[in-house]
C-alpha cells in the first residue's frame, strides 16, 4: 500500500495536475462532508463518501432498491411483523481490526436510540427516526442479533439499508468519542486514511474486504462546491469522476473521451414554505406560489430536460406508491394573482433560502433566480439569501421559523416513507428531531402515514400513500418542482461504474488505469 499512499500524497494538492495517478480515482463531490459518521450526516454528498467506508447487515442490490444480505447472511422475520432475527457474517474485523459480531450491532443501535448510552453524546443523531419502531435490540449469540419491535414497521429492511443503518466500530467511538466523525472505522471496501478540510477525504483499499478487495487502491474525495469550476477541474483532467453535472455542462463531455452516465431515482426538489407564519401561513397563498412558478420552463430551460416536473411529495420513481392521478399544478399567473386576492395580500414579502450547491439540488443558484422572477411576477417581493451547503442546512434544518418564508430542498430517499415521515408529520417538527422546517400540520396526514408504517400489505400502504398524496397536493406546503434523473461524468481511464437509484457511490468494482 505504500505506492498507492505516494499517489495520494501526490494527489491531494489544491491545484490539481493534468492527470491523476494510476489506481486512484479523484472524484469531485459538491461540497465538503459534514461528518463521516453515518448515525449523525443526512446528505447524499456524505453517505457518497460513507457508503465505502462501510457496510450494513443489508445492502441494496445492484441496479436497484431490493434489499439483499451484507453483515447478515440471512434472517427470519416473526408471523406477527415484530421481530427480526439476523445470523451475521463470520470472520469480519472492523478497519482498526476489532471484530464484528452481535454486541458491535447492539452497541450501534442503542448509541442512536438510548439517551442513557454512555455515547449518545457523541451525536445528533438525525435521521434516529428510520428505527423509532426497535423497542429492543439484543445479542442472542455471539453471531446473532435480534430487534423487537413495537409494531409492524414496512420500511425496516429498506432502512437498514440506507446509510443510517451502517456499522460502526465500537472501539473506535469508544477511542475517539465526538471526534469518531473525523475518525472513522467501517468494515467497507475502503479504509479511511486523511481527512483535510476543504481539500480531500482520502480512503485506501481493504485489502481484506469480506466481499473481495477492491480494484482501486484508493479515491480521493475533493469537495468543488462550484458547479463550473468541478467542471473545469473534469476537463483538466484533475478529477475522474464528477457527480451531479450541470445541465448546461453535459455537452462538454461529448466523444470518446468521457462517459456520461444517468440514473433515474426517488428524488424530489421543492420549496419549503413557512406554514406557521408569514404570507404562507394562508393555504391560498401556497397554492399561488405553486402556480406562478412555471416549473416546465425550470425544466427545460434551466435543467436542460435532465428533470420532470414533480406533482405531489412521492416521487414517480417509486411505481407502487406514486399517485398518477396527480396533476403537477400549471403555470397560471392569473389564478394565482386571484389567490393573493382572495387572501387580501398586496406584494407579499418573502425571504427565499437558496443554496449554492448541495446534494440533488438541480443548478440552485439558477433556478432560485428564475424561481424569484415568476413570484415577483404575480405580485409576490422576493428577496434572496444565499449560502454555502452545510451553513444552508444549518440555517433551513432547524425550521424557518423567524428566518424564511421559504427555503429551496432536495431529497433522495429509500422508501416512500421516508420524506413525508421526517418532513410533513406534526410530529416532525424541528423541536422534536424531524425535518418538517415549514411546520406544516395536518392531522389526517399523521394518521396515513402511521398506518402506512404498520401495513405490511404493499397494496395496503400504496393506497394510504396516494391518499396522503392528495391532500398535500392541495395543502400545499411545498412549492413540489422536479424529479430528478441523477447524471456522473467518469474520463476514459475508468472502468466498472454505474449510478445506483439509490443515489450512492459505490466504488468496489470500479477499476481506473
Amino acid at each position: 500500500m505504500a505506492g498507492a499512499l505516494a499517489a495520494l500524497t501526490w494527489a491531494l494538492p489544491a491545484t490539481a495536475p493534468a492527470q491523476t495517478p494510476p489506481g486512484v480515482l479523484v472524484v469531485g463531490q459538491i461540497a465538503e462532508p459534514k461528518a463521516l459518521d453515518p448515525a449523525a450526516v443526512t446528505a447524499v454528498n456524505d453517505f457518497r463518501i460513507l457508503m465505502n467506508v462501510y457496510d450494513g447487515l443489508v445492502r441494496y442490490a445492484d441496479g436497484t432498491l431490493e434489499v439483499e444480505p451484507a453483515l447478515a447472511t440471512d434472517w427470519e422475520i416473526s408471523e406477527d411483523g415484530t421481530e427480526y432475527t439476523f445470523s451475521l457474517r463470520e470472520g469480519v474485523s472492523f478497519h482498526d481490526g476489532s471484530p464484528f459480531d452481535a454486541e458491535a450491532v447492539v452497541f450501534n443501535f442503542e448509541r442512536m436510540l438510548n439517551e442513557d448510552h454512555p455515547f449518545h453524546d457523541t451525536g445528533p443523531f438525525p435521521l434516529a427516526f428510520f428505527f423509532s419502531a426497535v423497542e429492543t435490540v439484543e445479542a442472542v449469540d455471539d453471531m446473532t442479533v435480534r430487534f423487537t419491535l413495537s409494531e409492524p414497521y414496512a420500511p425496516f429492511l429498506s432502512n437498514l439499508a440506507y446509510p443510517t443503518g451502517l456499522i460502526v466500530s465500537p472501539a473506535a467511538v469508544e477511542e475517539h468519542g465526538a471526534d469518531f466523525a473525523r475518525n472513522p472505522s467501517g468494515t467497507g471496501p475502503f479504509r479511511f486514511v486523511e481527512w483535510r478540510s476543504n481539500e480531500a477525504v482520502v480512503v485506501e483499499a481493504n485489502a481484506g474486504y469480506w466481499d473481495g478487495a477492491p480494484a482501486l487502491q484508493a479515491v480521493v474525495f475533493r469537495p468543488i462546491t462550484d458547479a463550473n469550476t468541478r467542471t473545469a477541474e473534469m476537463l483538466a483532467g484533475g478529477i475522474d469522476l464528477m457527480v451531479e453535472v450541470p445541465p448546461v455542462a453535459l455537452s462538454e463531455f461529448e466523444g470518446d473521451s468521457y462517459t456520461v452516465h444517468e440514473q433515474a431515482g426517488p428524488h424530489l426538489w421543492f420549496l419549503i414554505l413557512n406554514t406557521k407564519e408569514g404570507p404562507f401561513a394562508e393555504k391560498a397563498v401556497r397554492q399561488a406560489a405553486n402556480y406562478a412558478i412555471d416549473k416546465t420552463a425550470l425544466v427545460e430551460d434551466v435543467l436542460e430536460g435532465t428533470a420532470e416536473v414533480a406533482a405531489g411529495p412521492t416521487p414517480p420513481a417509486f411505481a407502487w406508491a406514486h399517485n398518477e392521478a396527480l396533476e403537477p399544478y400549471p403555470h397560471d399567473p392569473e389564478r394565482a394573482r386571484a389567490l393573493l386576492a382572495e387572501a387580501g395580500l398586496e406584494n407579499p414579502e418573502v425571504t427565499f433560502f437558496v443554496t449554492e450547491g448541495g446534494s440533488g439540488m438541480l443548478d440552485p443558484v439558477a433556478m432560485g433566480t428564475a424561481i424569484q422572477a415568476d413570484l415577483e411576477a404575480v405580485g409576490f417581493d422576493v428577496a434572496i439569501e444565499t449560502y454555502e451547503w452545510n451553513t444552508f442546512l444549518g440555517e433551513v434544518n432547524p425550521g424557518l421559523e423567524g428566518k424564511a418564508d421559504m427555503a429551496e430542498m432536495a431529497w433522495m430517499t429509500n422508501d416512500p416513507d421516508t420524506l413525508p415521515y421526517l418532513a410533513l408529520r406534526t410530529e416532525a417538527m424541528p423541536d422534536q428531531g424531524g425535518f418538517n422546517s415549514g411546520y406544516y400540520s395536518n392531522a389526517e396526514v399523521d394518521t396515513l402515514l402511521e398506518e402506512a408504517r404498520r401495513a405490511t400489505d404493499q397494496d395496503t400502504r400504496a393506497e394510504l400513500y396516494k391518499r396522503m398524496q392528495e391532500i398535500v397536493h392541495e395543502d400545499a406546503p411545498w412549492v413540489f418542482v422536479a424529479n430528478w434523473k441523477q447524471n456522473a461524468v467518469t474520463n476514459d481511464r475508468v472502468e466498472g461504474f454505474t449510478l445506483q437509484p439509490s443515489f450512492f457511490l459505490l466504488l468496489d468494482d470500479v477499476a481506473k488505469n
